[in-house]
């Protein structure tokens, strides 16, 4: 076993408090909701209007929190 994964625990859903359940779950509500807005602009934009390969954005989009940002923020021609 590698040393760093030694003492730590994997934890379960149900040893979570109802707090970080919640949390859990608003984090991935709005995670699921940037990506799905971010990869229906790109499908509906024309590529002359995406810096960079549509393809590209595609994959990058996928990334937590961070792909979806950068699409809107540098991913867009206006």
């Amino acid at each position: 076993m590698d040393k760093k994964l030694e003492g730590k625990k994997s934890r379960k859903w149900s040893d979570l408090s109802d707090r970080q359940k919640a949390m859990t779950l608003v984090m991935g509500s709005i995670q699921l909701s940037l990506a799905a807005t971010a990869w229906t602009d790109l499908a509906k934009r024309p590529p002359e209007q995406v810096n960079g390969p549509k393809l590209a954005w595609t994959a990058i989009i996928a990334i937590n929190f961070v792909g979806p940002v950068l699409y809107f923020v540098i991913g867009r021609r206006r």
